[in-house]
């Protein structure tokens, strides 16, 4: 009987040291995790809501299910599941709004790159900019790309070429490489109502949150 108690008694000193060393392992996994994700340095934040401004005016709201931060070489912020912007007026009116399914905004440069389904339009004329790549540049208050684009206006036709350079209400165009000839809107492709006559012209006779915080960066990002 002396026998196989003795059994009995490392038997279980034995098991109770192997779960003691698997729940050991287990945090030590966890506190891992924790370190890398500290050390790489990337905060995640769900259903955004933040403003950006330039020397005290409100410029854009903007609205995402998921925000990626970045603090490293280059800080930076990434919406990978989509986002929407509201560009203000001196009024605070609403005079554009953006839509793109990924965006990434560089923080010491104030420039915002946009991929995949991008759509602008202008709220007082309905002109409606469609591309797949489209830089916002916060200083200059001006959209810009060298990709393919379509502007559609409001009164049912649409504008395709290479490359576009527009002010931030949309409202001063230009496209860069023109397609020749005007294209018909397919069926279903543009339902805004028409407000008022297009002020919108191909002239670039114009040049011009929590906010985040400006960092001196020379660095420059490529698009994926």
């Amino acid at each position: 009987m002396r026998t196989g108690g003795r059994k009995q008694f490392f038997t279980c000193a034995s098991l109770y040291v192997i779960l003691f060393c698997l729940a050991g392992c287990e945090n030590s996994e966890q506190e891992i995790r924790e370190l890398t994700e500290k050390k790489i340095g990337v905060d995640e934040a769900r259903t955004i809501e933040t403003y950006f401004s330039q020397a005290g005016k409100m410029q854009a709201k903007l609205t995402a299910p998921l925000m990626y931060r970045y603090q490293d070489t280059l800080p930076r912020v990434e919406f990978p599941n989509a986002l929407h912007v509201d560009f203000y007026d001196d009024s605070l009116q609403v005079e554009s709004v953006l839509d793109a399914l990924y965006g990434r905004y560089i923080e010491g440069q104030k420039k915002m790159y946009l991929r995949d389904s991008v759509v602008v339009i202008q709220k007082f004329n309905q002109d409606t900019l469609r591309c797949q790549e489209l830089w916002w540049d916060q200083n200059k208050e001006i959209f810009y790309t060298d990709k393919p684009i379509r502007v559609t206006k409001k009164d049912g036709t649409v504008l395709p070429g290479q490359g576009l350079e527009a002010s931030q209400d949309f409202r001063n165009i230009k496209i860069i490489n023109p397609s020749q000839g005007i294209l018909p809107v397919p069926e279903g492709e543009f339902s805004g109502a028409p407000v008022q006559d297009s002020s919108a012209t191909r002239d670039s006779g114009f040049s011009r949150n929590r906010p985040f915080p400006p960092i001196d960066s020379s660095a420059s990002i490529k698009p994926d």
